[in-house]
């Protein structure tokens, strides 16, 4: 899956929290939303009275706007590695947290077991 491709289908598939997600959606969906965010947040207005940094609150209305869609390629990306949804509360766990769910995305997709379906 391309880049564009990846971005695409995560915002068509906006709230969509079934199915799988392989390695490429999410995270070609991750680089193209920390780009953007970095890219608001460098935003400055230079006037005849100073800079203004307008970045952070662009950067903080793009992380809302976009805090669904990751949830849910994140949902689906777990699922794919087999694992469930209630992973991602390894977030509350300040450092390591973030690592452990790291590792759990770049886990290979597993195959869908007979009872499981297309979900």
């Amino acid at each position: 899956m391309s880049f564009g491709d990846a971005v695409t289908t995560v915002f068509r598939k906006y709230a969509d929290f079934t199915g799988r997600a392989r390695r490429p959606e999410f995270w070609w969906f991750i680089l193209f939303t920390t780009i953007v965010s970095s890219a608001l947040g460098a935003f400055t207005l230079v006037t005849p009275e100073g800079t203004i940094a307008v970045g952070s609150s662009l950067a903080s209305v793009w992380s809302i706007a976009v805090l669904v869609p990751t949830l849910a390629v994140a949902v689906r990306r777990l699922r794919d590695a087999g694992r469930s949804w209630a992973e991602l509360f390894w977030l509350l766990l300040p450092l390591a947290g973030l690592i452990v769910l790291i590792v759990r995305m770049c886990e290979p997709s597993r195959p869908t077991l007979a009872g499981e379906g297309a979900a």
